[in-house]
């Protein structure tokens, strides 16, 4: 705890004041709320937090410490850090620093003492805005002006700036130079696996490689030509920040790919497959950040508890319309997902160019859309985290149904029983 006081100023004028725990200095973006209980170090290791200032609605955050083996990245990609109440102490064998300590270093701006209650039920009830904190200007004048002239989320590609700049083995070689927790790699793996890199977690990465796959982790404007010189048996795209819409490159290489290779996506790189078979993608209020939300699995009726962070979201009524022989035999409109999740049918709507897509997963919180799949290409993607890291496990058979797919079943996304 220092007495270094901080102000965090919203673009609708409205202040935060508290006190520096982190590094000196002054950050902009967009001000966001995450629920999840713990995994602090790993939700600001998450590059898809690139451009947005974190709120922890847990009140007491830092208790066991901060550690390399947590990472989920090679550094600190959220713009800013902020909590109630930040520990002064580290309490758990794996902590090799206190929090503090890591912010400071890794050049963190953060604030604890405001009342992060209040500013996630303003945030909710005005939705995500852009905000500075700042060390050095304590003026709210001139704070709120620099956040109302900061640039937002919407049409910005961040993807470039956490990405990798060359292709690397996971596993036999250190992303740009850093030493990484690998967790157990295959000895004689099954299957060969291009991973593209638009923001991606390692837990995303160790989870290929306990499910037999050798991954190959690529910069995220590798061509389709390249990736397929790999030979993979499957395509993997990755999660990462920004406006997915801002990253045609990206789904314009998906495009090429289906049809070519199995695909998974999660996150961003299910916004990527959407985009690609033709669907829109609009900005949440607020969005899904936390280790809590309930996703419907339509195919199987279950529903699972998931690990989550985005702030935008997939129309998958605009891929095209609906085909009612498809979807239960039920002419409901295809973007009222509410009402399938009540019929209990996933329903089906067409591509132009891709054919049949189906919805698989629906949010239950606010019936938004959190999976698809191609009936007639290999390929599927979630909008959340199977892998999550922090957050519940529910959802970790995807791996397998990626796999499942690789082998070429087309009932994938049943979890093992």
């Amino acid at each position: 705890m220092t007495d270094t006081p901080a102000l965090l100023a919203l673009e609708d004028g409205t202040l935060f004041a508290g006190r520096s725990c982190g590094a000196p200095g002054e950050t902009a973006g967009e001000v966001v709320f995450n629920t999840s209980m713990s995994g602090y170090q790993e939700v600001i290791t998450d590059p898809s937090y690139a451009g947005q200032i974190v709120t922890m609605t847990m009140p007491h955050i830092g208790n066991y410490g901060a550690n390399g083996a947590d990472m989920e990245s090679r550094g600190v990609f959220a713009a800013g850090f902020v909590v109630r109440e930040l520990s002064e102490l580290s309490s758990n064998w794996r902590a090799e620093e206190t929090m503090g300590s890591f912010l400071a270093r890794h050049g963190v701006v953060a604030v604890e003492g405001i009342d992060t209650r209040r500013l996630t039920r303003h945030i909710r009830e005005a939705g995500a805005m852009r905000a500075v904190l700042s060390t050095v200007d304590l003026d709210p004048a001139s704070l709120v002006a620099k956040a109302a002239a900061s640039p937002g989320l919407s049409g910005r590609d961040l993807v470039a700036g956490v990405a990798v700049s060359g292709p690397y083995r996971w596993g036999s070689e250190e992303p740009e130079g850093l030493p990484v927790d690998t967790g157990v790699l295959p000895v004689n793996p099954r299957y060969r696996v291009v991973a593209v890199d638009s923001g991606i977690k390692y837990n995303i990465l160790r989870r290929l490689a306990e499910a037999d796959c050798e991954v190959v982790v690529v910069p995220p404007a590798t061509s389709a030509a390249d990736i397929m010189a790999y030979g993979p048996d499957g395509v993997f795209l990755a999660n990462g920040p920004g406006d997915p819409a801002a990253v045609d490159y990206l789904y314009g290489t998906v495009t090429e790919l289906i049809g070519t290779v199995p695909v998974f996506g999660i996150c961003l790189g299910h916004q990527m497959l959407s985009l690609a078979v033709g669907c829109s993608t609009y900005k949440l209020k607020y969005g899904h950040r936390g280790g809590n939300q309930p996703v419907k699995n339509l195919v199987t009726g279950r529903v699972e508890i998931t690990s989550q962070n985005h702030g935008f979201c997939v129309d998958f009524g605009s891929i095209g319309p609906l085909v009612p022989e498809e979807s239960g035999g039920v002419d409901l409109d295809a973007s009222d997902l509410g009402a399938w999740v009540g019929a209990g049918i996933a329903p089906v709507v067409r591509s132009e160019r891709f054919g049949r897509v189906q919805l698989t997963h629906v949010n239950l919180n606010d019936m938004t859309t959190e999976g698809i799949r191609l009936l007639d290409a290999s390929a599927f993607s979630v909008q959340y985290h199977p892998e999550a890291a922090p957050g519940p496990h529910d959802s970790r058979y995807l791996f397998g149904s990626f796999t499942a797919m690789m082998d070429g079943r087309t009932e994938y996304l049943t979890p093992a029983t």
